[in-house]
């Protein structure tokens, strides 16, 4: 198709695109709101709640890693078990678990128990956020996918960038059992809003075949899309989790909260930004944003090298660019290469993220004990510099702008999306 067409073309199908069903989309942005304050709130609780609990810090602390371990060990069996469950009861009722497990984490006054619930909330993790972008994008024209991505996703930036200190600030007020009944009351409220504000999908049909998981990972492009993934979340992690570690010998060791401020600030920026060009410039943001991240990390090992504390918080303002749109471009990517098969590859891409999560606390916490923070922001730069490759190299996963449009133009073609306004 020659370029001017494909041009008209594009504008035609904008032209004709119906406006952003906004309460559904925020409906599914609160639901990655709830998600990650459940995951991240007992970081910011957890003196307070391993003094209730009777145990030490680090026993507390694996509120985190079951967490972790059970959105590992649900993301794929559990998404590929419920293929053929219609999408909004199967919606309500990961929801409805973290509830369910917020409430017993808030009354439970017993360790094992308030465990067990935190690992079950992992579960429905795993399972809620690979059906979240498939549901964003099927309820969209498919000129739209990439700002219905982008909406879903802002409720995890928002979560980590306001909600965290909010709840932790809730806590030293009013105790850490108040910021989980709080969760588990706002997951109640969440139910109710999407029953009535998001429109019905189906599953898969009852005759279609499940695809196997390693033809998922056969698929061109899946592979480059999940390596950029492990890449840049190591990188990120090793960074984010030993950040007070970094900022100590900078003297910046009580302002570890502004830093954190300001990344998540500048994550906001960079989730607007993202949800404006994705649609035509994916391949570009997310070089971009790996080479964001690198550059905050280079500035972080300056920082230490000349023992010079203000660029930190230039390093956290680049920082936040960088990051606050990566989930969503990975995602996009992801979904886009997968095709049918986009909530499998979600949950590949998702155990792809919490395994990166917890490598890089390990990771991180060896390399700080055998050659102190230093050897972090080198560790990442090295990190992200495969995750450029990566991405550089991976042409089907992180297609130009022109391949782009045209393999939307033949999507629109084959498969016609589902809005909000079509039977369920």
């Amino acid at each position: 198709m020659p370029i001017p067409e494909l041009l008209d073309g594009e504008r035609a199908v904008d032209a004709a695109a119906p406006p952003l069903p906004w309460p559904a989309l925020l409906a599914l942005s609160t639901a990655g709101f709830v998600t990650l304050m459940t995951e991240a709130l007992p970081a910011g609780v957890l003196p307070a709640m391993s003094a209730d609990l009777g145990v030490g810090q680090s026993a507390a602390g694996q509120a985190v890693t079951l967490y972790a371990a059970g959105s590992i060990a649900a993301a794929i069996p559990l998404t590929a078990a419920t293929a053929r469950w219609p999408r909004k009861r199967l919606l309500l009722l990961a929801v409805g678990g973290f509830a369910a497990a917020n409430a017993v984490t808030a009354a439970s006054g017993d360790y094992l128990l308030t465990m067990a619930a935190r690992f079950a909330a992992g579960l429905v993790a795993g399972l809620l956020w690979a059906l979240l972008a498939g549901y964003a994008r099927a309820i969209v024209a498919p000129r739209q996918r990439g700002r219905a991505m982008a909406v879903a996703m802002a409720g995890s930036t928002v979560a980590l960038s306001v909600g965290v200190p909010a709840g932790t600030l809730l806590a030293g007020a009013a105790g850490w059992r108040a910021a989980f009944a709080l969760m588990s009351v706002a997951a109640v409220g969440l139910t109710g809003w999407i029953a009535l504000g998001v429109p019905a999908l189906p599953g898969q049909a009852p005759g279609g075949r499940r695809t196997p998981l390693r033809r998922v990972l056969g698929t061109p492009g899946v592979a480059a899309v999940l390596a950029v993934t492990a890449a840049f979340v190591l990188a990120h992690n090793v960074l984010y989790t030993y950040v007070a570690a970094l900022l100590e010998p900078l003297g910046l060791g009580g302002r570890t909260d502004t830093v954190l401020l300001v990344i998540g600030l500048s994550s906001l920026v960079s989730i607007l930004a993202t949800g404006a060009l994705i649609d035509r410039h994916l391949r570009a943001l997310t070089l971009t944003a790996c080479a964001l991240l690198a550059l905050a990390a280079a500035l972080l090992a300056l920082c230490l090298l000349t023992t010079t504390p203000w660029p930190a918080y230039l390093a956290a303002a680049v920082w936040g660019l960088g990051f606050g749109g990566a989930a969503t471009l990975l995602q996009t990517a992801v979904a886009d290469t997968a095709g049918p098969d986009g909530d499998l590859a979600q949950s590949l891409l998702v155990t792809c993220w919490n395994l990166g999560i917890a490598t890089a606390a390990g990771a991180g916490g060896l390399l700080l004990s055998w050659g102190g923070p230093s050897t972090l922001p080198w560790t990442a730069l090295a990190l992200l510099g495969v995750a450029l490759v990566a991405a550089g190299a991976g042409r089907t996963g992180f297609p130009a702008p022109t391949g782009r449009a045209v393999a939307r133009s033949n999507d629109s073609a084959a498969q016609p999306s589902q809005s909000p306004h079509d039977p369920a």
